[in-house]
């Protein structure tokens, strides 16, 4: 099959590891007051160094699969964040953000085509997981896929789960780590007092990615933002 130049240039976007996000984060606001907690682990260095590979493994989680809600639902019951271990989406109204001219271009559509706007926050049980927005192209789903996205807290990836999308990621950002900036190369080894833990309400990872039929076509970009909550769990034992 011949890809078009948008399904090109996504391929090989979505082999880069990009540091600088060029996305806002989610508001405190669309935080703040949840019944999440942050991670309770002691203060040492191997619990913060625990939680970094934690960190890394969830990113490689995300990386390697199509469905973030998926990927989520499985961290959710290996951690036991909440019984039943499923994640449910939290739609956010009241905010509209149209595309910008990139992402129309990242979605193969033309200055008129209608794009529309889903912003939600994902939980498991009380932890909020992340908050996601998607521009998504609703002329490429069916009309049961749109009328479930307009009407009901359904993560968008469970709503599309049979069109057997692939995920291209075009940024992935480490937003918290305990270690300082230079560590590894200014030879004074780990510091005994790292930095501090995030509180529940603190960003800890980002991704943006698009979302891209069988044919080719993207239906969705997705910018997801997680917080310290997908560590709510006790550190493990070593």
């Amino acid at each position: 099959m011949r890809l078009s130049t948008p399904t090109l240039w996504l391929t090989a976007a979505s082999m880069l590891w990009v540091q600088s996000p060029c996305h806002a984060q989610a508001s405190a606001a669309e935080l703040r007051g949840t019944a999440g907690r942050s991670p309770q682990w002691p203060d040492t260095v191997v619990a913060h160094l625990e939680a970094l590979a934690l960190l890394q493994t969830l990113n490689s989680e995300l990386l390697s699969h199509d469905s973030a809600t998926l990927t989520l639902d499985r961290w959710c019951a290996a951690h036991q964040l909440a019984s039943p271990p499923l994640v449910i989406a939290e739609k956010l109204s009241g905010v509209d953000k149209p595309p910008t001219a990139l992402q129309r271009q990242e979605l193969g559509v033309t200055a008129t085509e209608p794009v529309r706007y889903r912003r939600v926050r994902l939980r498991c049980g009380k932890q909020v997981l992340s908050v996601a927005e998607n521009w998504y192209v609703p002329g490429r789903l069916s009309l049961n896929m749109n009328r479930q996205l307009e009407t009901t807290d359904v993560p968008f990836g469970r709503v599309v789960q049979s069109l057997h999308f692939s995920r291209h990621i075009l940024e992935a950002t480490l937003l918290w780590s305990p270690l300082p900036p230079g560590w590894d190369v200014e030879h004074s080894g780990i510091p005994h007092r790292l930095l501090t833990w995030p509180d529940a309400q603190s960003q800890v990872l980002r991704h943006r990615a698009v979302l891209v039929l069988p044919d080719g076509r993207p239906i969705s970009e997705v910018v997801e933002s997680y917080t310290a909550q997908v560590l709510a769990f006790p550190e493990p034992k070593l």
